[in-house]
């Protein structure tokens, strides 16, 4: 008996100093944060929290992806492969997470990179201001005036007040991906598209590291060829992965938890509203409440810009109606389809060992796809009903909850 005390204890021991450890070396991995200002041009300062509980009303989080290839590996380590992009880079990816007062409902708008929007004037890279222009594409916004001009132009798009923001290079992507031990995302229809070195069969494929990162990255091999195709497919990634997350399997295991804290501190940029490790724990607690069918992911309104056939402009009707709901604080439901990268999963493919993955019988779609980049129509989503307490968005809204299962739909 007195043996057997004594190994509980050294177990006991063993496990809290490991714990301890993880804590410390993820806190010390924290980088420092990057100041924003918010349209009403006053700075954001980190505020202590006291006791670690849930962010009170409702957050808004915006998060950036960088394409630029500078310091991301053997991959991007020539000049060839450096020429794409280099430096602060694009944001090619931006999305905004809006989560409710009564923290029971989630919105993500994606804000399409090429999307032709006014800008405001922004603090400079290098001290100073740049000039405000009418007329720009979205993702300039982070070379001409870092993360915060992201945020400026986002609040001007969205109506929201975004106090938190992050930005996540193609390092991070992966890591986040190893950190869950692989994404299974479902594929209608072979993926190919060489520009990124992607050549998956149909059917579920577990996706991890530099193979994840270019699935997220791909827009040629997805439905249309646009940058409209790959939101929707990076809102099924996103989906999947939160479904992964949210599972026992990773909630209650310390160790992904802790490799999943480290994987985003060291791999993204935040501001500094962010950098305190109570912060982030406030905000993980405020999405623990949020069901996953109650997080909508959605892409802004769009249509083709009638001045260059490779932009698009803002659906001034539909955007309309989504910015008066956020600034509500209303929850939104959705009407339409999917995007044009994606089609609801019909059946439940698996691959067998050894042998290429069974393909998907994807859905009927509703229309043919539409040319580039005006969104097509894909297969037709599930339309909940709105209750009295919601918002049903335009039908030309596409997007998806993180609760449905949908495919990849390949060009």
């Amino acid at each position: 008996m007195r043996f057997l005390v004594a190994v509980v204890t050294v177990a006991v021991v063993s496990t809290a100093s490991v714990a301890a450890y993880a804590v410390l070396d993820t806190v010390r991995s924290i980088k420092p944060g990057i100041h924003l200002v918010t349209a009403k041009g006053k700075s954001l300062t980190a505020q202590n929290i006291a006791s670690v509980g849930a962010e009170s009303g409702a957050v808004n989080i915006l998060l950036a992806g960088t394409d630029t290839r500078t310091g991301q590996g053997g991959q991007f380590a020539t000049k060839d492969e450096l020429a794409g992009s280099s430096g602060a880079g694009s944001n090619d990816v931006t999305m905004v997470l809006h989560v409710s007062g009564d923290h029971q409902h989630a919105t993500v708008i994606s804000i399409p990179r090429d999307l032709m929007v006014p800008i405001p004037e922004c603090p400079g890279p290098n001290g100073g201001t740049v000039p405000a222009t009418d007329d720009a594409m979205f993702n300039t916004t982070l070379s001409r005036g870092g993360l915060s001009c992201i945020v400026l132009t986002a609040e001007k798009l969205t109506g929201l007040t975004i106090s938190d923001a992050a930005l996540i290079s193609f390092d991070g992507v992966i890591a986040m991906s190893n950190a869950v031990g692989g994404v299974t995302v479902c594929l209608a229809t072979p993926l190919t598209d060489p520009y990124v070195g992607l050549d998956l069969p149909a059917g579920t494929q577990t996706l991890v590291g530099a193979q994840a990162l270019a699935f997220v990255r791909s827009r040629h091999g997805i439905g249309d060829g646009s940058d409209l195709g790959r939101i929707s497919n990076q809102q099924l990634f996103l989906s999947a992965l939160l479904r992964k997350m949210t599972s026992a399997g990773v909630l209650s295991n310390p160790i992904t938890l802790y490799q999943l804290a480290h994987a985003a501190v060291t791999n993204m940029e935040l501001s500094d509203t962010l950098t305190q490790p109570t912060t982030l724990v406030s905000i993980a607690l405020t999405l623990k409440t949020v069901s996953l069918s109650n997080i909508v992911f959605l892409q802004y309104p769009a249509g083709a810009d009638p001045a260059d056939p490779n932009r698009v402009v803002p659906a001034t009707y539909a955007a309309s109606i989504l910015k008066t709901a956020l600034q509500n604080d209303t929850p939104v439901t959705l009407t339409g389809t999917l995007g044009s990268g994606t089609v609801a999963a019909t059946g439940t493919p698996t691959p067998s060992a050894g042998a290429p993955a069974a393909p998907a019988t994807p859905a009927t779609p509703a229309a043919p796809a539409a040319p580039a980049p005006t969104p097509s129509a894909g297969a037709t989503a599930p339309t909940p009903v709105p209750t009295p307490t919601s918002v049903a968005l335009p039908s030309s809204v596409t997007g998806q909850t993180a609760a449905q299962q949908t495919c990849t739909k390949g060009n």
